[in-house]
């Protein structure tokens, strides 16, 4: 599972700038005017994760840190997230201003929004629509129902051909929540605001609205008020806004990791914007990783909270899935612990798992199967 994020907001709120900073190069065009966004940009960013550093050395351990003249362990792999950088929304994108609408579609298929708003003052940035972090949001949510609204009309019309012919429950089912969207938009209501079940969502999984996904608020600050709480609530409706200095986040992008922590302590930052914004993402679409350990690969995987042991096989492969006959499972924290599996097998704290095990962020895992 690759976890994808579309980033979005009004023109020169430093949307470019925090791209440029979560891929650690500058994959994207950062320019002080308003479209200098004209494509989107996709990078793939590595999630951190400590573990893996430790499992190499717990690998090295039991196998030595050499097989002839490949290191050991030969590759570590961590999990990954695809950020979809869009061009600048602004008011009447839904009907052809600006160019941000054009990019809508290619954020359609993500797993979760991040809006990132301005609350910084800069004589020397152009203010494009922006005018403080309430209505930035506000302007942003109603091109985003505007364009859900429009391909909800065309389903809309679409389904009511298919009545004519076919009454069925799920074409009726349809039509009810198709009229409560409909309503809630002509509302300016976000489909998030919905409580729907998960059984209400499978009907409406087709329409890929982008305001039933869920949305992450970025707060660009001024690198004074960095120090300020991370996170705080009400800024931007209900939300927890997370506090990050997009300009921070550029300059530790080009710094080793010594250099990273002596600049973080400088503005009271305890680890960076990147690592709140994955941590988050992770949070709000109920995700873990489990591990994978050996000479040849030390790997972190992405699983939903309640994946069972098999479910979490078939990430590898679908044949460990449907050939799954156990796992060998040890906690992160016990195998740190004795710094080696062989230790942590002698010792019993490597577990044999059926079919029915619920999977745990941390897990260090091997699966036995037949195919």
């Amino acid at each position: 599972m690759s976890l994808s994020i579309g980033i979005v907001g009004l023109p020169n709120v430093g949307k470019s700038t925090l791209f440029n900073a979560l891929l650690k190069r500058q994959a994207a065009l950062a320019a002080n005017y308003p479209f200098a966004t004209i494509e989107p940009n996709v990078g793939i960013v590595d999630v951190p994760d400590e573990r893996l550093q430790i499992l190499s050395k717990i690998v090295q351990n039991d196998f030595g840190t050499k097989t002839g003249d490949r290191e050991i362990p030969e590759k570590v792999i961590p999990a990954v997230i695809k950020f979809y950088d869009i061009a600048g929304l602004v008011k009447g994108a839904s009907q052809g201003e600006g160019l941000g609408n054009e990019f809508l579609g290619h954020i359609r298929e993500v797993d979760a929004i991040i809006q990132v708003v301005r609350s910084f003052e800069d004589p020397n940035v152009i203010r494009a629509g922006s005018i403080d972090p309430q209505s930035d949001s506000e302007t942003i949510n109603t091109e985003l129902i505007l364009a859900d609204l429009s391909v909800l009309e065309k389903k809309m019309r679409f389904l009511q051909s298919e009545l004519r012919g076919n009454k069925s429950k799920e074409n009726l089912e349809k039509e009810r929540l198709y009229n409560l969207l409909f309503t809630s938009f002509n509302e300016n209501k976000m489909a998030n605001t919905l409580k729907l079940t998960d059984e209400e969502r499978t009907y409406l999984k087709d329409l890929n609205l982008l305001t039933l996904k869920p949305m992450i608020y970025i707060l660009n600050v001024s690198e004074a008020d960095v120090q300020e709480n991370y996170t705080q609530k009400g800024i931007i409706g209900s939300y927890d806004n997370i506090r990050v200095s997009a300009k921070i986040e550029s300059e530790l992008a080009v710094l080793d990791e010594n250099d990273r922590l002596e600049y973080m302590k400088e503005f009271g930052m305890v680890e960076s914007g990147l690592d709140r914004i994955i941590r988050k993402c992770y949070e709000l679409l109920g995700l873990q990783t489990y591990l994978t350990g050996g000479p040849k690969e030390v790997r972190a995987w992405t699983i939903k909270k309640g994946d069972t042991a098999p479910k979490a096989a078939g990430k590898i492969h679908t044949d460990f899935e449907r050939g799954f006959i156990s796992a060998e499972i040890v906690g992160f924290d016990a195998l740190k612990g004795v710094m080696s599996m062989k230790t942590a097998k002698e010792k019993g704290l490597v577990r044999l798992e059926g079919k029915s095990y619920v999977m745990k962020d941390g897990d260090v895992v091997e699966f036995n199967f037949n195919v």
